[in-house]
């Protein structure tokens, strides 16, 4: 067991490691063994925010002056050591988190990818040219960076979401402050240590860990914040949206989902079992694109429930960083237990518990925060399993009769982050691209998952309706100028 000296991090602020003004730090365990200690972070208060911010807002001018090919090379150099390093970040995520190993080494990978994506985009286009009615005027667009950005990240993606929040701010010239969930804190730390090896300019770039109370809503209220990116729940979420915009400032808001698989009559049944599984219970269902609500059709209904039983019930659960563990333990203790009440109100409510639905203890498994996978039978709409977000690895089965009962009812929540159908009729792909209200929806594939390159956020009640990643980040990260010259 290691202990938690290796991992002993200060807040990283103005290119140096500095403990909290607090002096006191919080220790994160591995939530499939609660004896082993994975390491402390500093539990920060108002003032070590403040010195974060203060460095990046001096640190602003000149960074955004740089060229953005220069930019470009300093994200080249982290993402290179990144790379070099990434066994022992994947290790760090799976201790901390709890997310096999095997996807924790992907998830760095998907950072190292990040990194090296945009920093291909500081040799890329910012504006346009415009035709003026002036016939000796020249107007064109330009782009100016926004400043000091705020990056608040949840604790499920602990690479890749501070790299796709904060690589596309860096790269368009402005300062970072970011402030990761305390779960994942350490990761993010040695993210930091990647960033300092690089040769990153002082103040650039700044972590400051504590708790989301006093850190992250005094980022959102800082006046030299000028913009926030957040990823968590709704309630937070709203809650910094409505502070951001009270003092003018820009934010941007991704949250919860509450997604479904539609099964059509037509579909590949192995396939759609296959991709059911891995969107939903893959990470423990700690995704915000995670699949949660499975509409099949009738006449396919048993036969599904049948194939995806047999395979729910083959899959391994215990510590990620032992071969063979196809699925870990939830990330803390207060996310089992909100999943275990999930659970219970799914049976309360007069949902069918087809398989799993206990935390495990037996042989060992009492020092981690594990759940088996999960699925109820016979649930509807109006059920709390079938509304809310439960971020834990519950399936919940729902029958209809043909594809337009399966979109109302696959519309029928507050969320509209991901969706997914299974199909071989070009018509029904069509109708459910047409008609899903979801920012994502994918056609023979999970829900879960979206590439780099591409525009990622929801509808509705799933975000403030920016969109994150590929060159849609540039909408967020920066300001267009109009320029006019006679």
């Amino acid at each position: 067991m290691q202990t938690a000296a290796k991992n002993a991090f200060s807040n990283y602020i103005n290119g140096e490691w500095v403990k909290s003004s607090t002096n006191e730090v919080s220790t994160n365990k591995n939530p499939a063994d609660l004896n082993d200690v994975v390491g402390t972070i500093q539990k920060s208060g108002e003032e070590d925010l403040n010195q974060a911010v203060e460095a990046a807002d001096q640190a602003k001018k000149s960074w955004g002056k740089l060229a953005g090919a220069d930019r470009g090379q300093y994200l080249y150099k982290v993402a290179e050591i990144v790379e070099q390093r990434k066994d022992e970040i994947a290790e760090c995520m799976t201790r901390e988190m709890g997310k096999t190993l095997p996807e924790a080494k992907g998830e760095t990978a998907r950072g190292v990818a990040i990194l090296r994506y945009y920093a291909g985009e500081g040799m890329r286009k910012i504006g346009d040219v415009i035709p003026s009615s002036d016939k000796d005027a020249l107007m064109f667009t330009t782009r100016a960076p926004l400043g000091v950005v705020g990056v608040i990240t949840p604790w499920n993606f602990p690479v890749a979401i501070p790299m796709w929040k904060s690589a596309p701010a860096l790269i368009y010239g402005n300062t970072v402050v970011i402030k990761p969930a305390t779960e994942a804190a350490l990761t993010c730390a040695k993210l930091m240590e990647c960033f300092a090896e690089a040769g990153m300019p002082a103040g650039v770039i700044n972590m400051v860990t504590g708790p989301g109370s006093v850190i992250g809503q005094g980022i959102a209220e800082h006046s030299k914040v000028n913009a926030l990116t957040f990823t968590g729940s709704n309630t937070v979420g709203k809650k910094l949206g409505q502070i951001a915009l009270s003092r003018g400032a820009k934010y941007q808001l991704e949250m919860g989902g509450k997604n479904p698989v539609i099964v059509a009559e037509d579909a590949d049944l192995d396939l759609a079992v296959d991709a059911t599984i891995s969107g939903g219970l893959k990470s423990t269902g700690q995704k915000c694109t995670a699949t949660s609500r499975v509409i099949v059709h009738s006449s396919v209904y048993e036969t599904f429930k049948e194939k995806l039983l047999e395979k729910t019930k083959e899959i391994t659960v215990g510590d990620g960083l032992k071969e063979g563990i196809w699925m870990g333990p939830s990330a803390s203790e207060a996310q089992l237990n909100t999943v275990l009440s999930y659970i219970e109100k799914g049976k309360e409510e007069g949902g069918e518990l087809l398989c799993g639905g206990n935390r495990i203890k037996e042989n060992g498994f009492d020092q981690g925060y594990f759940v088996e996978p999960t699925v109820f039978d016979n649930i509807t709409s109006d059920m709390t399993i079938a509304q809310e977000e439960i971020f834990g690895p519950v399936l919940a089965l729902m029958k209809v009769d043909d594809l337009e009962e399966g979109i109302e009812l696959a519309n029928n929540v507050e969320y509209g982050l991901s969706a997914s159908i299974f199909t071989s009729n070009v018509q029904k792909m069509l109708s459910f691209i047409d008609d899903m209200d979801a920012g994502l929806v994918r056609v023979n594939a999970e829900s879960a998952g979206v590439e780099l390159q591409a525009p990622f956020g929801g509808m509705k009640q799933s975000s403030s309706h920016t969109r994150e990643q590929g060159e849609a980040a540039k909408e967020f990260f920066t300001a267009v100028k109009t320029v006019f010259i006679k």
